[in-house]
């Protein structure tokens, strides 16, 4: 038997890898359907977004901080542990001798509070200056070069290329450079 907790509480939740996504709809499905919003509060599924480059195009890709584990914010009892552990995709909570420990406050504001946002990943170019870079589209394709200057707020960057046997500064859109 759990004991009764009057304090929400974040809690570490082990889902099966790759449907954190899925066990955090099912959860919150289950919450609505057994009148549990004023007990279960939060469902999250901490993930920070990087920058990538696929098939010569910038994209903004989520990835899963903690593959597998999903964080629930809820006051524990019995009725809620019950809901939780018995949520399709969910194998159970992470604690001692089968009963849920909850994070720290310190734990939990690092997990939820420390990520990369879609913003934050859109503005972080994956080079810097002075780093060799191949450009990925545009009149120069293909051609390699040293980045001098980066402007984020343009987004656009300036390369040196060699051309014609020297080196000529160009100016590219960053989500057209791929750092080698």
């Amino acid at each position: 038997m759990v004991e009764e907790s009057k304090q929400a509480r974040w809690y570490l939740v082990h889902t099966y890898s790759g449907s954190e996504q899925k066990a955090k709809l099912n959860l919150e499905e289950r919450i609505k359907g057994y009148g549990l919003e004023d007990r279960i509060f939060e469902v999250v599924v901490p993930v920070d977004y990087y920058s990538v480059v696929e098939r010569g195009k910038r994209k903004i890709k989520p990835v899963r901080v903690f593959p597998g584990y999903i964080v629930v914010k809820m006051i524990l009892d019995d009725q809620t542990w019950f809901v939780v552990r018995n949520t399709p995709g969910v194998l159970g909570f992470v604690g001692s001798g089968g009963k849920p420990t909850p994070l720290s406050d310190e734990e939990a504001k690092n997990l939820l509070e420390n990520r990369i946002s879609e913003d934050q990943a859109k503005e972080k170019t994956n080079f810097d200056v002075g780093d060799r870079v191949k450009i990925l589209a545009g009149p120069f394709k293909d051609m390699e070069g040293t980045v001098q200057e980066i402007d984020v707020n343009k987004g656009i960057s300036k390369v040196l290329l060699e051309m014609f046997g020297r080196e000529m500064p160009v100016e590219i859109k960053s989500e057209f450079i791929q750092k080698i």
